[in-house]
């Protein structure tokens, strides 16, 4: 399971990895996040809602109030353009952490 601290920094690029596929509500955005995570990540609604809050308040997604096949209201959240080309950075900061911390721990045979 990975620490708050790291669930916190990555939620932004993986929100915004998601919305990126397309269009999606709450509970589908926690159920692609646990796929993806090959179930080492689950989120919660607490844990999720406030940042999709804060991408919206940024202007990267967007929400709108739809219906759902069964009549249920959900609310959509989509990636704006502002949201794309902050993925394009994240995507290239996580790459640079990514090859760092390989880098070190293969000098340190870990």
């Amino acid at each position: 399971m990975a620490s708050k601290d790291l669930v916190a920094a990555s939620s932004t690029p993986i929100v915004l990895g998601i919305l990126a596929r397309g269009e999606s509500y709450g509970y589908e955005i926690i159920q692609q996040v646990k796929a993806a995570s090959g179930g080492e990540l689950e989120w919660s609604d607490g844990m999720l809602y406030p940042v999709l809050h804060r991408l919206e308040r940024r202007g990267l997604i967007r929400s709108r109030w739809g219906v759902s096949e069964n009549g249920r209201k959900r609310r959509y959240y989509r990636l704006e353009k502002k949201g794309r080309a902050k993925l394009i950075e994240e995507k290239e900061e996580w790459k640079m952490v990514n090859f760092t911390l390989t880098r070190l721990w293969r000098a340190a045979h870990v």
